[in-house]
Order: C-alpha cells, then sequence, then structure tokens
C-alpha cells in the first residue's frame, strides 16, 4: 500500500466529540450532530474535515474493542477565539505520520487499518506514538461509498532513540 511519511506542526481544531469503543461504535451519531453545525465555525482555515481518534496508553498493546477511546469529528481553525456553543476545541500535536490514501466504503476500512498496524507498522522503521490518530474527509471522501478517497494519518516515531527530524 502507498505511503508517505510526513513531519506536521500542530493544529487547533474545532469540533465535537463522544467516547466510544470498536465495538459501541458511535461515529455515525458523532457525525449527526456535527455536521449540520459545521459551518457555525467560521475561523476555519480549510474546508477538510478530520476524524480524529485519542486512544489512550496501551490501547493497541492487548487489544480490545470494548476499551473507550475518545472520536472527534473536527475542523482545522485559525484559533480558538470563536467556539461555536455545543463544541470543543482541542490541539491536534504536531509530529510525524505514516500517511495512507485510503480509496473505498468507510464500512470496509478496517481491513487497511488491520494491514497498517499489523503488516506495515511491525514492518517498517517505526513504532506507534502516543499522539492522535486521524483521518482527512477531503473533496473526494463520499460517506461510505465505494468511489470515495480519504487519508488515513497515523501517528508514528522511529525505533530509534536518537532520531532528528528531516530538515526542511
Amino acid at each position: 500500500m502507498e505511503h508517505r511519511i510526513e513531519h506536521i506542526e500542530k493544529k487547533l481544531m474545532t469540533g465535537k466529540r463522544l467516547l466510544m469503543s470498536f465495538s459501541s461504535d458511535r461515529t455515525r451519531e458523532l457525525w449527526q450532530s456535527f455536521m449540520p453545525v459545521r459551518k457555525e465555525i467560521t475561523n476555519c482555515k480549510s474546508i477538510d474535515l478530520y476524524s480524529m481518534q485519542i486512544y489512550p496508553l496501551l490501547f493497541f498493546h492487548d487489544f480490545n474493542p470494548d476499551a473507550p477511546f475518545e472520536k472527534w469529528a473536527a475542523i482545522e481553525v485559525e484559533d480558538h477565539s470563536i467556539v461555536p456553543e455545543g463544541m470543543e476545541t482541542c490541539v491536534l500535536p504536531g509530529g510525524l505520520y505514516a500517511v495512507f490514501l485510503y480509496r473505498g466504503s468507510s464500512s470496509a476500512a478496517s481491513e487497511t487499518f488491520r494491514y497498517i498496524l499489523g503488516t506495515w507498522l511491525p514492518a517498517s522503521e517505526y513504532i506507534l506514538d502516543l499522539r492522535p490518530h486521524f483521518e482527512i474527509l477531503g473533496e473526494k471522501y463520499k460517506n461510505d461509498d465505494p468511489g470515495s478517497e480519504e487519508e488515513i494519518w497515523i501517528p508514528i516515531k522511529p525505533r530509534e532513540w536518537n532520531y532528528r527530524p528531516p530538515c526542511k
């Protein structure tokens, strides 16, 4: 599967969040509450939507589909000075990410995530970093459509401890 490695700066986000698990998925509920009010966020940096997951420490170490994690439906903003009622803010920390282009229905994406975390990552020179995972739902994203495209961003860090980010 094609991928690229990117280093990003921190991003300021505004949106909604819910606590859920893989066995009790509330993604639809989250996005149904966010989409009707997303236009109230007036200081957006782009039109891209972010589906962001914040997993607790050791979440993937001993995987349990009932373990809770936080999921966000959000947009990157210029600052946190304007926060519409019923929404919250968070900071997406900067760092190194493995980025995969996913094409297909969102309901079929679990196989891709299994490949990334179970095959690609163990064979790579990276390990998971404890930062949010996210997907960018851009112009080519079409909810649950087989022709949809989105980017999957997995937080990583080099296996060696003395890594220095590449120069720009």
